[in-house]
């Protein structure tokens, strides 16, 4: 089945389209909230509550597993999506877009969520292990692609058209309706581009291994499954919060402790060179694990996601005039997460190794969402209560915990590396 797949002409798109929507209305919903004047604490609350359908797809993801087939759902669910940010740039005009955008933001976060579960259980299906290990540095680097995209290129986009018409209001309707068909778009490629690798044989057959009880239940009887568990919500513990509040840094004004860029500054330096070194890292981490294993590159990926954020301390204490320093450090971070995060991806396969995969995979996902939902949640009120500098060493001391769990974690040594 999988040497029929052809999976270079789907996969790279398929993983974009689970990234852009995860992008904007986790990540880009900030700078869009920044720009239209909402504080840091209410962006801080409401913007991590979007992560809540990521936390609890393990809900309905058996129903995604039995019922159907995964193309049929993340074709629905990307469609559902496209139809979602239109309707949020009509209600940016109105008086109380704040909480309109974000209802609908809720609504694209659990078709974003049911999409994730259905193309990562598409992707387990149509592919050989040793292909999984391979292609995790594409998939990787194509989602992070298409989180870069939307903070880079859209950014870039709505920035030059607040400079076109001195209005921030009309260029963010504008933005996010020509966000809503780039979604249509990619979803028309995708009803192309994938292949029909399931039958209802299949999912009937899927239908009869277990229960949705019993899914839960073999979840939690994984080995060292405490430790996993405390594992993958700490992991994330620092990048939580720097995700939310990165982008308020870049914009504040100097006088608050910001670097005082404007938003299509931010697009640029993120959608440049912040490409270039997320394609590379990413890459480069997807061939380390299928050459070597998982196990030996596993604490030089961890670090190389956590060291670059020394960069930010820099920054946010020395307030550098050189914009130079803000590229180096984005250069860095993007390399190191790309590098880095495939570590992280590869030992959620690994749990998630077994029957009813994709559901024990979303389930997974779901911890690692949670533990970017609470933390991210606080990062507001952190940085209000420590100042930028302060907040960016705590963001650093907050990765300690995932690194040192890491070191007591038991997987097969050449888990993930190609056969030869």
């Amino acid at each position: 089945m999988e040497n029929n797949t052809k999976p270079w002409y789907w996969i790279p798109i398929l993983n974009f389209a689970s990234g852009l929507p995860y992008a904007i209305i986790i990540s880009v919903s900030v700078i869009m909230y920044k720009s239209l004047g909402i504080s840091n604490e209410d962006i801080g609350i409401y913007t991590s509550l979007l992560y809540l359908p990521w936390v609890i797809k393990p809900l309905w993801s058996p129903f995604i597993d039995l019922y159907s087939t995964k193309r049929k759902w993340f074709l629905a669910m990307q469609l559902l999506i496209s139809i979602a940010f239109i309707i949020v740039g009509l209600t940016i005009p109105m008086s109380n877009f704040f909480v309109l955008s974000l209802a609908v933001f809720w609504i694209a976060a659990f078709a974003s969520a049911s999409n994730d579960v259905a193309s990562d259980g598409f992707y387990m299906l149509a592919l050989a292990k040793e292909q999984q290990s391979f292609f995790l540095g594409i998939r990787s680097t194509f989602y992070r692609l298409s989180l870069l995209t939307a903070n880079g290129l859209i950014v870039i986009i709505a920035g030059f058209l607040e400079q076109k018409y001195g209005d921030k209001t009309k260029a963010w309707s504008y933005t996010m309706v020509i966000i809503g068909f780039i979604m249509t778009v990619i979803t028309i490629y995708n009803y192309f581009s994938t292949p029909k690798i399931e039958t209802k044989t299949t999912e009937s057959k899927l239908a009869t291994k277990a229960s949705f009880g019993e899914v839960f239940i073999t979840f939690f009887q994984k080995k060292q499954i405490g430790l996993v568990l405390a594992f993958i919500l700490l992991f994330r513990l620092g990048e939580s919060q720097l995700l939310k509040m990165l982008t308020p840094f870049l914009i504040d004004k100097k006088d608050v402790g910001g670097l005082g860029l404007t938003t299509e500054d931010v697009g640029i330096i993120y959608g440049t060179f912040g490409v270039s070194a997320l394609v590379v890292g990413g890459i480069l981490g997807g061939i380390a694990i299928s050459k070597d294993g998982l196990k030996k590159w596993m604490l030089p990926m961890i670090l190389s996601m956590h060291l670059p954020i020394i960069g930010f301390v820099l920054l946010s204490n020395f307030h550098p005039e050189s914009i130079f320093y803000v590229y180096a450090t984005v250069i860095c971070e993007q390399f190191g997460y790309g590098f880095g995060f495939a570590a992280f991806m590869m030992f959620l396969i690994y749990v998630a190794d077994g029957e009813s995969k994709t559901s024990h995979y979303s389930i997974a996902t779901g911890f690692m969402a949670l533990g970017m939902m609470l933390p991210g949640m606080l990062s507001g009120y952190i940085q209000h209560y420590l100042g930028y500098g302060n907040f960016f060493i705590w963001v650093l001391c907050a990765t300690i915990p995932g690194l040192i769990l890491s070191r007591f974690l038991i997987f097969p040594s050449d888990f993930g590396k190609k056969l030869e």
